[in-house]
């Protein structure tokens, strides 16, 4: 084989039809040409605030000491097949099956406000359906399984080649299946705050988790609400009252102008976008005071009658008429162009199907009919516009 003179030799891939090796900018394949596959697009690592589920099962040495490699594969692939089913279900992502464990990320590839509560509910759905496949499997293979669940929310790294989640809330859930108790769901605190509306936990007292230099209070799941959404938070929002003024300013154009007004909120995850717009919205569907339902251009005096505000004016215009602002002139317009139009379309429905001699009505039926008094035919519409009255 000659020398390579100072080129550098690198990786050819082969087509996985027919194995002939093909460039790496190649779209197909240059001997059979078979399309091949795209090679994927380098990840973008970031940092997200996600909620992480890890799944074991408890006594699983001495499962495998009782079965045969076979009976073992078998039974860990029905237990991984319902674990990867139940997360997919609830809008989880499954990372990786470590032995007989299972790990599972809620909020990559695509967040969701309340993946904390998907994880949750995740977590008892996969207890609760343990029942019906460890009857199967007792009928099968005379064994059943058990589960200790631990989920935990933090912030980690995401987007890296190696793991699809990268952080210190990784290990605490770790940590957290590890130290709960067969058939028994341990949560970190933070995830116990964003599901305290819709779960019923108990203390399960400060653990001394392995590596982790403090204690940490974990929480004992009792049950959770498969349908109520988490609450918003009670106290007033603090600050982004510039942003909330443009909302109420878009939304007031609208109304003004009867058109139609795009908004959209952009920004990194957790930074207030699902606040801002619940504020907006129950301040927009919230019932008008009674100052509010009074008229804008009149003002209580002092005296207890109304004064009419100096902003509306009603000097004559040019063409003799009070001045009226757009506002008011395009309802107006637009309820005459809607009169127009329904006048229009009932004298097309009164001309319709009507006898040419004495314009008698039609009879609703889809058959050729002809008039009994003058025996003639209905007009046809082509010439209802060419017809006149005779001079």
């Amino acid at each position: 084989m000659p020398f390579n003179n100072g080129l550098t030799l690198g990786f050819m891939p082969a087509c996985s039809v027919c194995g002939h090796e093909y460039r790496q900018a190649a779209r197909f394949c240059e001997a059979c040409g078979a399309a091949l596959a795209a090679r994927p697009a380098a990840a973008s690592e970031q940092r997200k605030r996600v909620t992480v589920l890890f799944s074991d099962v408890t006594g699983s040495t001495a499962l495998g000491e009782r079965l045969d490699p076979e009976s073992l594969r078998a039974v860990m692939a029905r237990y991984f097949e319902l674990a990867r089913r139940v997360v997919e279900r609830h809008g989880g992502t499954v990372e990786k099956f470590i032995g007989d464990a299972v790990m599972a990320v809620f909020g990559v590839p695509v967040l969701h406000e309340d993946d904390a509560l998907r994880a949750v509910r995740a977590a008892a759905e996969l207890q609760a359906e343990l029942a019906g496949l460890n009857a199967t499997l007792e009928r099968d293979y005379a064994t059943a399984l058990e589960l200790r669940i631990g989920v935990n929310t933090g912030e980690v790294v995401t987007g890296t080649e190696e793991r699809l989640a990268t952080g210190d809330a990784v290990n605490v859930a770790a940590r957290l299946e590890q130290a709960a108790r067969p058939g028994e769901i341990l949560l970190g605190p933070d995830t116990v705050a964003l599901v305290r509306d819709a779960a019923v936990v108990e203390s399960a007292g400060p653990l001394e988790l392995k590596g982790k230099a403090a204690a940490i209070t974990a929480y004992r799941l009792e049950s959770v609400s498969p349908t109520q959404a988490p609450s918003r938070p009670g106290s007033a929002m603090v600050g982004r009252t510039r942003e909330l003024e443009r909302l109420r300013a878009a939304m007031a154009q609208a109304v003004t102008d009867g058109s139609c007004q795009l908004f959209t909120l952009l920004g990194s995850a957790g930074v207030g976008k699902s606040r801002l717009s619940h504020e907006f919205l129950t301040a927009s569907v919230r019932p008008p005071s009674s100052a509010e339902r009074a008229s804008p251009t009149e003002k209580a005096s002092p005296t207890g009658r109304s004064s009419r505000s100096s902003s509306s004016c009603s000097a004559p215009s040019r063409r003799g008429g009070s001045t009226s602002s757009a506002s008011a002139r395009a309802p107006l317009a637009r309820s005459r162009l809607c009169s127009a139009r329904t006048a229009a379309r009932r004298r097309r429905r009164r001309s319709r199907g009507r006898c040419a001699g004495c314009s008698r009505p039609r009879p609703n039926v889809r058959r050729s009919w002809r008039c009994s008094t003058t025996s003639t035919g209905v007009r046809r519409r082509s010439s209802i516009s060419s017809t006149t009255s005779p001079t």
